[in-house]
């Protein structure tokens, strides 16, 4: 890597409401390469449509550039290298910048890099930057980019996804690990490790969102018709939980009650009973300190090769690496199990 080589300009697009570890987490990745490389590597903008002071959803305020200076700074020296859209939201909306978007668009082709963490995705996608691409964003957020704009194909998987000068990563904290791959992809792999480690990060994490989200999307479907069943299947996971002993219990033929389930939920019974044993199972990982023995059978998978088959296919790790990785520290374990209860 050419030590000479200019600073690479980085431009965080910034609005009202939004997430402030989206700019924040890959901000501080690039400021502390600056730091540890001895120089200016990234020259760092933080941009709004109007300048001045924007409220994150934090509720911390955070001072911007407007978008006019930014076009002056960019008419005298043309070096725009990297385009960064944070997401973030209030509620059930995203609700675009028609400035911002305006602006990606301008823009977009003279940038080596387009990027976007979490529903900043929305931006790009408005801006037809991401059209035909496979991207990524927040989990809880891919179904509707993809409704929104059917040119995509949207994975919602992936902690990051680049695709040629174009990257696109998961909620959040994914765009710390996002940053990281920007950093090894201009600097190198020695120079990202060391970035990673004086963040205590892994440089990159194993799996997808899948491990980070909480797939139960059946405990948040609320007073349904089957509510009743999902509380007692969480707490029978060991139990035979075949269709015909679930329609049993629902007081259904195993056809009606198949048909009914998936018609609501939307996934069959047996994919419901899947992902409450594999989130028991996580819980379990990152809250004791059982082995995988007792927690293969409390789940419901009887054997622990059971329990580790199911983890290297629905997470693409091992129950070790998961526990490793997302557990909490010996003295937080002790702390929350030498609590007394509540009430």
């Amino acid at each position: 890597m050419n030590p000479l080589h200019p600073p690479r300009r980085v431009v965080f697009l910034a609005y009202a409401g939004m997430n402030l570890l989206d700019l924040s987490g890959p901000m501080q990745v690039l400021a502390t390469t600056n730091r540890l490389q001895g120089r200016e590597v990234y020259r760092l903008h933080v941009v709004s449509a109007q300048g001045g002071t924007i409220l994150t959803s934090a509720g911390l305020p955070v001072g911007t550039q407007s978008l006019q200076e930014m076009d002056r700074l960019l008419q005298a020296t043309p070096d725009l290298h990297t385009l960064i859209s944070p997401g973030g939201s209030s509620g059930d909306q995203f609700p675009l910048d028609a400035a911002l978007v305006a602006w990606i668009r301008q823009h977009a082709q003279a940038a080596v890099r387009i990027c976007s963490v979490c529903t900043g995705a929305f931006h790009l996608a408005e801006a037809g930057v991401l059209d035909g691409l496979r991207v990524t964003t927040h989990w809880d957020w891919a179904q509707e980019l993809q409704r929104r704009y059917p040119a995509l194909q949207v994975d919602a998987d992936p902690i990051y996804i680049r695709q040629g000068r174009i990257w696109t990563s998961a909620g959040v904290t994914a765009g710390i690990d996002l940053a990281l791959a920007l950093v090894e992809q201009d600097l190198g792999h020695a120079s990202a490790i060391a970035t990673a480690r004086q963040l205590v990060m892994f440089i990159k994490r194993p799996g997808g969102q899948s491990q980070f989200s909480t797939p139960l999307a059946t405990q948040s479907t609320g007073a349904g018709r089957f509510a009743e069943l999902h509380a007692w299947i969480a707490a029978h996971l060991a139990d035979d939980l075949h269709v015909e002993n679930l329609a049993h219990r629902a007081g259904m033929s195993p056809r009606t009650f198949a048909r009914l389930y998936v018609a609501e939920t939307g996934r069959t019974p047996a994919r419901t009973v899947e992902l409450m044993r594999l989130e028991a199972a996580r819980r379990a990982l990152e809250e004791t300190r059982l082995p995988l023995k007792r927690i293969a059978s409390q789940a419901g998978y009887g054997e622990e090769q059971n329990l580790r088959r199911v983890f290297l296919r629905q997470l693409g790790v091992s129950p070790g690496q998961y526990r490793e990785r997302f557990a909490a520290t010996p003295a937080a374990l002790s702390m929350a199990q030498a609590e007394p209860a509540a009430g």
